[in-house]
């Protein structure tokens, strides 16, 4: 029996996809938010497809919820240019 890899959701868009192909942003156990550029680090993470779909998470405040964290505007700022940094890396 093949085993399917589990897909995930951008908080924004909603669309599927495989773990690889989004961007994750975590909450460690300390209370802590940041981009998780490896994907592994241990926490609670929400996941988004590009910058476009962060930028609609945080003004909608799913990234917020997503979390369960309340994040204040250096925050977004510090995590925004990590989730750039890496989407043109992509590229």
């Amino acid at each position: 029996m093949a085993t399917t890899k589990r897909q995930r959701s951008c908080i924004a868009c909603g669309k599927l996809a495989g773990k690889a192909e989004l961007m994750r942003i975590v909450r460690d156990p300390f209370g802590v938010v940041s981009f998780d550029k490896t994907g592994r680090a241990p926490g609670r993470g929400a996941y988004v497809c590009s910058e476009e779909c962060f930028a609609a998470a945080c003004k909608k405040k799913k990234l917020d919820r997503a979390l369960k964290a309340t994040l204040g505007s250096d925050e977004y700022d510090r995590i925004a240019a990590d989730v750039a940094t890496h989407a043109r890396e992509a590229r």
